[in-house]
């Protein structure tokens, strides 16, 4: 994983992380603790479900939380309606594509914490968006997949709005 690698991350990529973060540390944690607590006080341990549930549940949770506090402090956050060049595809932008058979797909260059595919965001460092790096409209961009080479064109690139 790109844990120790900077991780590029939008500004709201980032809020969605800290409010992770907050959520676990602040309310699940301690009120998991304290059935912890309470379940350690009814005697045997080796057969009371809260107690062996809650205890695996908190490793859980401070994996969990060590994992955001790494992505945290590698952030870079960069604001994608900042960008200097928006001619060309760089963090952020919104990209129409087009492949052999004229297939559309319109994708979004976001931090890899932000990815999910099937809503077209697609993580900074996978294999598209690192071949579709500096691209402008009318360019051709081949993309290494498990079945092979694929073309697309850039169709059209656009940044948000400040």
């Amino acid at each position: 994983m790109a844990g120790d690698k900077t991780n590029i991350i939008s500004p709201a990529g980032y809020a969605a992380l800290r409010a992770e973060y907050n959520a676990l540390l602040g309310g699940e944690r301690p009120k998991l603790v304290e059935v912890i607590s309470w379940a350690a006080g009814n005697g045997d341990r080796s057969e009371n479900g809260d107690y062996i549930y809650g205890r695996k549940r908190l490793r859980e949770i401070d994996r969990r939380l060590g994992f955001l506090a790494r992505r945290m402090k590698a952030a870079r956050v960069v604001d994608p309606a900042e960008q200097p060049d928006k001619s060309r595809i760089w963090f952020g932008a919104t990209v129409e594509l087009a492949d052999d058979d004229d297939a559309r797909r319109v994708v979004t260059l976001v931090g890899d914490d932000e990815a999910e595919a099937g809503e077209g965001r697609i993580g900074w460092n996978s294999p598209l968006a690192r071949a579709l790096r500096g691209a402008a409209v009318g360019d051709l961009r081949t993309v290494q997949l498990p079945a092979g080479p694929k073309e697309w064109e850039v169709m059209a690139v656009d940044y948000p709005a400040k």
